[in-house]
């Protein structure tokens, strides 16, 4: 076994990105499940408190969601401890002893968790309960997420509509647990001076990970929403933050022709603390996702929580925290989901195609209304703290034996 590791470990990751994704994924995935260890077929009862297991460091969606149940469990006195895991050669995990009796929960999605696993003792898992806690963002999974699921208990899923799609991995043994977001601290530094951005404009942002998917992020949909809306004034600023763009110079050059000549759209690529990336959001007017599909919605609920008014596609994971009084929801038509980078290529799958014009529609009723803008970030801040608080995780620990 310690073979297979150094393998994936010495791949690296410039090897790994040239490989087509999905046989990299299907087969990296197929020959651990058979190697990796395997938790017992029937979960102990209770657990003496819970380990929080994923990229514990990182910068992705996932990561920042391990950061954040990891708060919220500690804050409730269940914590046993974090241990770094994930993918080989991604995820620096130091030996880490797991404490007898402590559930793990793997914030880990599960075509990767049975890699990560190999690097753990074999006997680490035994009379251990097991919970996958995972994200997705169409209604139906990869058929190799059915490996994953043989190493879990019960599967966590970000939203009702996640884990909709992910109660045929593991029928009955799925439950719906948000990101109980509004029950961490949020600290936002910056202000729009220090952001480069002057106190009289009107500012829109998107923010998101160019790892997560350029189609299904849409910063394309988004860019016309917003020139559609303002065209080439000065006194409205668009400022779209990407991170991981060094991985991906393809989709930042398609974003640079679709920004072209416009004199009020920033781009910014470098790499900030959460803390500030808070802040360029308590500094925006409106925060934008015009996604095809998310399966929770992390930078929409933060700006909703931070008393930001959002405009974003009406569809997926993000409607478990939004209504029409709570955020301006767009319009859409759904159309098969066609990825150039096949992630989400699957048979039947679909997702949003949303609608740019009245995008730009309510851009402008919320640039035109300030009142309005105001009372909508302020149910939405409500509506927010109300669906996203600990309660549901809390519930899903108690419902587990976790004590």
């Amino acid at each position: 076994m310690n073979a297979v590791v150094e393998g994936l470990e010495g791949l690296g990751k410039a090897l790994w990105r040239r490989l087509p994704r999905g046989l990299r994924r299907a087969g990296m995935t197929r020959v651990s499940a058979a190697l990796a260890p395997k938790p017992d077929l029937v979960p102990p009862v209770s657990s003496d408190g819970v380990v929080v297991a994923g990229d514990m460091a990182g910068f992705s969606g996932l990561a920042e969601s391990a950061r954040i149940l990891h708060q919220v469990i500690v804050g409730n006195g269940l914590a046993r401890g974090v241990l770094p895991l994930g993918l080989p050669g991604f995820v620096d995990m130091q030996p880490t002893p797991l404490p007898p009796g402590a559930a793990l929960l793997a914030v880990v999605n599960a075509p990767i968790l049975p890699p990560a696993l190999l690097r753990l003792k074999r006997g680490a898992l035994k009379g251990r309960r097991v919970i996958g806690f995972w994200a997705w963002e169409l209604p139906v999974v990869p058929p190799g997420w059915a490996e994953g699921a043989k190493f879990v208990h019960e599967i966590w899923a970000c939203s009702h509509f996640t884990a909709d799609a992910m109660e045929v991995l593991a029928p009955g043994r799925v439950r719906a647990v948000p990101y109980p977001i509004a029950a961490t601290a949020l600290p936002a530094e910056g202000s729009r001076a220090d952001f480069g951005l002057a106190d009289d404009v009107f500012v829109v942002t998107t923010i998101f990970n160019l790892a997560s998917s350029l189609v299904r992020k849409n910063p394309l949909g988004a860019i016309a929403a917003f020139k559609a809306a303002f065209g080439n004034r000065r006194d409205y600023v668009f400022v779209l933050k990407l991170s991981h763009v060094e991985a991906y110079p393809e989709d930042v050059a398609l974003i640079r022709a679709a920004i072209g000549e416009a004199v009020n759209i920033r781009l910014m690529t470098e790499t900030i603390p959460e803390v500030l990336l808070r802040g360029l959001i308590r500094a925006s007017d409106v925060v934008l996702s015009l996604h095809r599909a998310e399966g929770f919605g992390l930078i929409p609920s933060t700006a909703m929580l931070l008393g930001r008014a959002v405009v974003a596609t009406g569809w997926s994971g993000n409607m478990d925290f939004m209504t029409p009084e709570t955020a301006g929801l767009v319009p859409y038509r759904l159309v098969a989901a066609q990825d150039p980078r096949g992630t989400y290529e699957l048979h039947g799958a679909q997702w949003a195609e949303p609608d740019v014009e009245a995008a730009a529609a309510l851009l402008r009723r919320l640039a035109d209304d300030a009142a309005g803008r105001a009372a909508m970030a302020a149910a939405g801040q409500l509506y927010a703290r109300e669906k996203l608080g600990a309660a549901p995780l809390l519930a899903a620990l108690r419902a587990a034996g976790v004590a």
